[in-house]
């Protein structure tokens, strides 16, 4: 389902957070990086190994009801707030700010994804929206088992630089701080204090997204929420944030098949 990559022109390609395509409906706000549902542009379905960057806000006491997915990796990355995850293989849990989340479809899975964390855990109900981002790569091949793996890496985030998040690259195996069926992707977050820097990796293809602040990107200069940048064939740019921010960056080297 991916293919190596060949030599490509170098381009840093700036999307804005207003360009994005969007799901609006009582108790959904979606934004879409790419082709998702009915918003479909067969000039935008991947960068890269990554076909789905959704900025999803959902409202409390609602959310995704049980739903099907097959051959995917999906990673939850959770911004504010709390979201309740329930599969077909037995999994449940809330998930929240600083921990890293992966479900792998392989053959097949069922899951609800619902901001609804006080049945499960007996707190109050609250009122709070949940803000979270949930991207999509492929895997390596068709038909994996079914998985979930989940841990927190708070700590980490605290230190200030790219923490690797999910990975499947051989280099990661044990830095990782949850392990996706891909060989050549990898997906690194930072929390940013106003004047913190991070140096990009250098990579076929990069995918780099601002869900929280204001950042500044080398040679290209304010990026906000919600705006992302596509590189290919170049990487090494410095990221530095301009207020208190959260950047969410794919470090690919290979493409989906054309």
């Amino acid at each position: 389902m991916a293919a190596a990559t060949t030599n490509r022109e170098a381009s840093v390609d700036i999307r804005r957070a207003d360009d994005r395509s969007a799901t609006r409906i009582g108790w959904l706000d979606s934004k879409h990086s790419f082709s998702f549902g009915h918003h479909y542009d067969p000039a935008n379905t991947h960068h890269g190994l990554l076909l789905v960057n959704n900025d999803d806000i959902v409202a409390p006491g609602t959310g995704f009801e049980t739903h099907p997915h097959r051959d995917m990796e999906i990673v939850t990355w959770v911004l504010s707030g709390a979201l309740v995850h329930q599969d077909s293989i037995g999994t449940s849990g809330v998930i929240y700010p600083g921990l890293a989340q992966r479900m792998s479809a392989g053959t097949g899975i069922l899951h609800s994804e619902k901001n609804d964390a006080w049945r499960l855990t007996g707190a109050d109900e609250h009122t709070e929206p949940v803000h979270f981002v949930q991207m999509w790569v492929v895997p390596d091949a068709a038909g994996v088992e079914p998985g979930y793996e989940q841990l927190e890496i708070d700590g980490e985030l605290l230190a200030g630089g790219l923490v690797t998040v999910a990975s499947g690259l051989e280099r990661d195996a044990d830095q990782a701080a949850i392990r996706i069926s891909n060989k050549y992707a990898a997906l690194h977050a930072a929390r940013l204090e106003p004047g913190r820097s991070v140096t990009l990796p250098d990579a076929p293809f990069l995918h780099l997204f601002v869900p929280k602040g204001t950042v500044s990107l080398e040679g290209a200069g304010a990026l906000g929420q919600g705006d992302a940048v596509r590189f290919t064939a170049t990487g090494g740019h410095t990221v530095t944030a301009t207020e208190p921010s959260e950047i969410l960056v794919w470090e690919m080297h290979a493409s989906v098949r054309a």
